[in-house]
């Protein structure tokens, strides 16, 4: 209601001077807040046209165009107006918003620090550097920004959020946990928070935890793909291989061109002793990731226990091509070798798998079995 009269004044003054650039500009932003941005940025260009000098008016431009998506012109626009008004910390707060998005983040970074130097009480600008500065990999400086926005704000859900990401990349699991929980105290709803407190849960080896948080994500976003995934990973790791083969289906459904969930079904359907299933389900992963080397070695596998031994070296032969520093493969295709009788590759695969990994007991035990047959 407070829109549409706005509206309807500056429309009767427009009517009465079609030269009130102030008219125009006060029905753009009206406009703006109904999210009309097209009949926005058109007011905007009128009062230019009518003010040049109008900063706020290219300032508001550029916020219509960063909200249909044309970051390249808002930027232009924001810096116009901060040629024409070099301390509005806001056109270098969403400046910065509009290279994040155009993934600069160092232009984006320097926009935050040149907001915060003119606003230091700009909490936005604070998590929006720290995000900066997580996509960087720098997670001590995203730590600090989080901290600091949120004491300007200390109900900005999202920055506990963020704070326990780069807190679980960092290594402090337990940290993590606690800034999802008071993320979730928040926002009970933030389906993301539930699915990365699960992930940290995963690493704890609490896979009761992980999976009723995985679960409650999905409740809150059905389609959220990844959860599907990791809680398929967890009943896989609890032994309950028919509930992770309906996760890495459904997650399949969802998107079918996600290699790893075929992966991951197929090291189940392996699991079950069901080799042609497996074979499979790495078949389809390798089709949408030709590089993936753990495809192969596990395909590789599976032709072992079908008794396809030429088959499972060309599959190691290409793991090793992918990864040569790969020592479960060097491991495995010594067994093939072993089983087609090829005792002297054999003894140099297993060698070769010690010299990368010193502690593989299969290596040490396969040379040991070849020792005695001396």
């Amino acid at each position: 209601m407070k829109q549409a009269l706005i509206l309807l004044v500056n429309e009767n003054i427009i009517v009465k001077d079609p030269n009130d650039a102030e008219a125009y500009y006060n029905r753009g932003l009206a406009y703006a807040n109904k999210e009309d941005y097209a009949r926005a940025i058109a007011d905007y260009n009128q009062a230019l046209r009518l003010a040049p000098g109008h900063a706020d008016a290219y300032y508001n431009r550029g916020l219509a165009y960063a909200n249909k998506g044309n970051y390249v012109r808002a930027i232009a626009d924001y810096s116009q107006a901060l040629r024409l008004a070099p301390g509005h910390a806001e056109a270098y707060y969403n400046r910065g918003l509009a290279y994040a998005n155009k993934r600069d983040r160092d232009r984006a970074i320097a926009d935050y620090n040149q907001a915060l130097q003119l606003d230091p009480n700009l909490a936005d600008a604070y998590y929006n550097r720290g995000l900066a500065y997580w996509n960087n990999g720098d997670w001590d400086r995203a730590i600090a920004d989080y901290n600091q926005a949120l004491q300007l704000d200390p109900n900005l859900a999202d920055a506990y959020y963020n704070r326990g990401l780069a807190y679980r990349n960092r290594g402090d699991r337990d940290r993590a946990i606690a800034d999802y929980n008071q993320a979730l105290r928040l926002n009970p709803n933030l389906a993301r928070a539930y699915y990365s407190r699960g992930n940290a849960y995963t690493d704890r080896g609490d896979r009761d935890r992980a999976i009723a948080d995985y679960s409650q994500a999905i409740r809150l976003t059905p389609n959220l793909v990844e959860a599907y995934v990791n809680r398929g990973l967890a009943y896989a790791n609890k032994g309950d291989r028919d509930r992770a083969i309906a996760d890495y289906s459904q997650a399949i459904r969802l998107n079918p061109n996600l290699a790893v969930a075929y992966y991951m079904r197929g090291l189940v359907y392996a699991g079950k002793g069901d080799w042609d299933r497996a074979v499979a389900d790495y078949d389809q992963a390798l089709r949408l990731n030709p590089n993936y080397a753990n495809a192969y070695s596990n395909r590789g596998f599976s032709y072992i226990n079908q008794g396809d031994y030429d088959r499972a070296v060309a599959d190691y032969n290409q793991a090793l091509r992918l990864n040569p520093n790969y020592a479960e493969a060097y491991v495995n295709r010594g067994l093939a070798y072993y089983y087609k009788g090829d005792y002297a590759r054999a003894r140099v695969d297993f060698e070769k798998a010690l010299q990368f990994n010193p502690n593989l007991t299969q290596a040490r035990n396969n040379l040991e079995v070849l020792r005695k047959m001396e």
